[in-house]
């Protein structure tokens, strides 16, 4: 039970209720002898986080194995147990609340999400021809903005939002997701299995984190500013549209290419490659990004870029392996704590979540993706059944969290919570439906199996 003075939790233990020390730390078990003879002892909310962030992941990881084979799809798991560990502590819904705390879920979703971009350009085994980019452009070019608009007009005339805010919205739930779509992405370097569908969903994941951020931008600021005016869209169009991007591309591409010559020509007889130490792959991408986001660019262009462009500079190392493995490890991780704290969250955001607001996200991923992704494919190699897989294929998850958490940071936003209700709906539905069945509908139309300890690899390209 709580602390009424908010010291911290209350301990019951041999009859005696005890709080935890003022400093915060908890007494020792041995330090004062209850009346009873038993010793008094307290705990810390942290250790009661740690222990059931622990649990929440084994579970999520564990069960799906009593149903499956496969490499089980934990990501509705994760927020599912989230909810179920963290909604019998006390207060614990309202601490890691979004809204009360952007900045730590900015942070986190920030570090998950470049981890995730670096490591998905190192997957792509080959520098594909135009005619294979191409799908990958449409859905970059036609199909994101149309989702955006399309997502804002659903915002404003169903959920009751500003331009401004439905504008944002679109921005925020508008780019799929690198880190949550293993299931349909290429497999990692040396692996082979770039099929069409896999190669088109995963270099638009790679690249429409990205370039969502100039409409983010162009959301705070017509909220900013109170309203749309051609002198606000001529700045956004040449500051954030165009050299933003462009900075994050070049800068990526030199990062990745200096990396390429550190990590395998310089010096050429002790090169560090040769080294067992993945962690050059967080160093990496800390560099591409950092160093992107100093000069104004836009950091999550850079790290995709940085990793396809290291990816390129020397195509059959080993080495290539080791880094992808490195970064995958960390982008797992940081994925489950995210995924977990925003199941913990959602007793917090129930009593703003509404129908319209299920609305929006049911319209997004049954609907408005679909119809854009398949609109945007037409005259493109990908034909029939792989069409409607790329098109309905579109995960969200962890940039979301990041565009909104980055925006409330930076923004008194109006209607946050339902904002946020809004996003982690969408969020679980999308973990529910994608999750469940990508990894069967992926390997049905490319004839590739899922990889992982107990499936065989992915055939070759076709």
């Amino acid at each position: 039970m709580n602390d009424p003075e908010g010291r911290g939790f209350m301990v019951r233990w041999m009859g005696v209720r005890v709080p935890a020390r003022h400093d915060g730390r908890a007494a020792r078990a041995d330090a004062t002898p209850s009346t009873t003879g038993g010793p008094v002892f307290g705990f810390e909310a942290y250790h009661v986080l740690f222990a059931a962030l622990g649990v929440s992941i084994i579970l999520s990881f564990w069960l799906p194995r009593f149903l499956s084979g496969r490499e089980p799809a934990t990501s509705a798991l994760l927020i599912l147990t989230g909810l179920a560990a963290f909604v019998w502590i006390p207060g614990m819904p309202q601490a890691i609340e979004p809204v009360a705390s952007p900045r730590v879920w900015e942070l986190v979703s920030e570090l998950c999400v470049i981890v995730g971009l670096f490591g998905t350009g190192l997957r792509i085994d080959r520098f594909a021809s135009r005619p294979r980019w191409m799908p990958t452009a449409r859905l970059l070019v036609v199909a994101m903005p149309l989702c955006i608009l399309l997502i804002a007009l659903v915002g404003w005339t169903v959920a009751g939002m500003t331009l401004a805010g439905g504008l944002l919205l679109g921005a925020i739930l508008a780019p799929t997701d690198p880190v949550l779509a293993g299931d349909v992405q290429v497999g990692p370097p040396h692996e082979g299995g770039e099929h069409p569908v896999r190669y088109a969903l995963t270099t638009e994941a790679g690249l429409n984190d990205g370039l969502a951020f100039p409409f983010v931008h162009l959301g705070i600021a017509v909220a900013v500013a109170g309203g749309f005016s051609l002198e606000l869209a001529g700045e956004w169009l040449v500051r954030d549209l165009i050299f933003r991007v462009v900075v994050g591309a070049v800068a990526g591409a030199a990062v990745g290419w200096l990396l390429g010559k550190i990590l395998f020509d310089w010096p050429r007889d002790n090169a560090l490659s040769k080294t067992a130490s993945g962690v050059v792959a967080l160093a990496g991408v800390l560099l591409a990004y950092g160093l992107t986001e100093l000069l104004e660019g836009y950091g999550f262009i850079a790290a995709f870029v940085s990793g396809y462009a290291l990816r390129r500079s020397e195509t059959h190392d080993r080495f290539h392996r080791r880094l992808h493995d490195f970064s995958e490890s960390l982008e797992h991780a940081l994925t489950a704590i995210i995924l977990i704290a925003l199941g913990g969250a959602l007793p917090a955001l129930w009593p703003h979540f509404s129908w319209s607001h299920a609305a929006t996200g049911l319209a997004l991923i049954f609907l408005i993706r679909p119809l854009v992704g398949w609109v945007s494919l037409a005259g493109t190699r990908i034909r029939g059944r792989e069409r409607l897989v790329v098109s309905f294929y579109g995960v969200r998850g962890i940039g979301s969290v990041y565009y909104l958490a980055y925006a409330g940071h930076h923004v008194e936003l109006v209607n946050e919570h339902h904002m946020w209700a809004t996003v982690a709906f969408t969020i679980l539905l999308s973990t529910i439906v994608h999750g469940l069945t990508a990894g069967f509908a992926v390997e049905h139309v490319t004839g590739e199996h899922q990889t992982g300890p107990t499936m065989p690899p992915r055939g070759a390209e076709r």
